[in-house]
């Protein structure tokens, strides 16, 4: 191998693959980035088995090779050099790194004993933009459940139906469903397709896609999905994401979610949040905040109560219509959804569904229906 590459191209590269390496305590080759040059491309591929992270880039090649080294001491040494081209070359297995003045030789590993990265078919795909895709997955994604007794509702569900994507999440005390429309280019799909895709994976899409300009292509297969941004210069990609399926059936979750309501506040929902902050304070061990909802007077009144700091106690004006309400929520999930609502638009309106006491209540945005937000209360007793 023999190639030379500007130093910020490169750590932008190792910055994107590194993400899943070094997490290994059994598998040494699952600590190294693999190296690879072919024509014009310089590739740095790393796995963990679960999660797969290819990235391309143009450079000028005089040899072509491959080599896999240790990410963790690749990224460091790369770093601290000075912003100047790095030239790469490999002699006995070791990685040779030139750079201005400076000169060193990291000891690398067989590249043959690298893991294979199983590859997807590239028929069936639908396209969405980069940052929409991610803003969308971030409202669910920490919703999650990280328990391992159910595993099905440990990822996110998603369902693509022809231009229409369904974001999923759930952990038994409240679930979150974001859609996402796109356009009619966007889907070259012919049928529907549903996966689970694991919380650490969806996390790692945002983490790596959240912030480029562009759209992404997602490649569906049984067992795998392939999320790939391309090159800026060339129809050759950049960054391919493979991750691994939740085998499973996800529940059949839209069965909880109430098509009517018996009480049905609306107000703002950064008042609303305010409020559930406030009231926060003065919660007990299981963060209980009491909602009580009076349709005559149109007050929403907010209440929490600790033996040991003291209570709060107020009311907000809101447009309440049905039977007056009390209920009593978890305030750190009323906050979640409520302030997944609020991003981008601190003036917006909710609408809060409720059903008595005992019964899950509904968060949705009053001019939209993208985003739902089913949350469990604390039931008395």
């Amino acid at each position: 191998m023999k190639t030379i590459i500007l130093k910020d191209k490169l750590k932008e590269g190792i910055s994107v693959v590194e993400r899943v390496a070094g997490r290994s305590l059994t598998l040494p080759i699952l600590d190294t980035v693999l190296i690879k040059t072919e024509k014009n491309f310089i590739n740095l591929t790393t796995t963990d088995l679960e999660i797969g992270i290819n990235w391309w880039s143009l450079v000028k090649t005089e040899k072509e090779g491959k080599i896999a080294v240790p990410a963790k001491i690749l990224s460091s040494f790369i770093n601290l050099l000075p912003n100047k081209p790095i030239q790469f070359g490999v002699k006995d297995l070791n990685l040779e790194i030139e750079s201005d003045n400076y000169k060193t030789l990291i000891k690398g590993v067989d590249p043959e004993e690298f893991p294979i990265i199983p590859k997807i078919s590239t028929e069936e795909k639908i396209v969405v933009g980069n940052q929409l895709f991610c803003q969308s997955l971030s409202k669910v994604v920490d919703i999650a459940s990280l328990s391992s007794t159910k595993v099905e509702i440990s990822g996110v569900y998603f369902l693509f139906q022809g231009n229409q994507v369904t974001m999923t999440a759930t952990d038994s005390f409240r679930l979150g469903e974001k859609k996402l429309f796109l356009p009619d280019s966007a889907s070259k799909i012919t049928k529907d397709y549903s996966f689970i895709l694991p919380q650490r994976a969806a996390k790692e899409v945002i983490n790596i896609f959240g912030d480029k300009e562009g759209s992404m292509s997602i490649y569906f297969s049984p067992n795998q999905v392939l999320f790939e941004s391309l090159l800026s210069e060339t129809n050759h990609p950049q960054i391919q994401l493979t991750s691994r399926l939740i085998e499973g059936d996800y529940p059949n979750y839209t069965e909880i979610i109430p098509k009517t309501y018996e009480t049905k506040i609306a107000l703002a929902a950064d008042e609303f949040a305010n409020q559930i902050k406030m009231a926060s304070l003065f919660s007990g061990k299981i963060n209980e905040v009491k909602l009580k909802a009076d349709p005559e007077k149109g007050l929403l009144n907010i209440f929490s109560q600790n033996p040991d700091v003291g209570e709060y106690n107020s009311s907000v004006a809101a447009k309440i219509e049905g039977k007056p309400c009390e209920t009593s929520f978890n305030y750190r999930f009323l906050l979640d959804g409520l302030l997944n609502m609020i991003s981008g638009d601190k003036k917006k309106e909710v609408v809060f569904g409720l059903n008595g006491s005992e019964k899950a209540g509904v968060l949705k945005s009053k001019n939209e229906d993208s985003y739902l937000y089913l949350v469990m209360p604390i039931k008395a007793g």
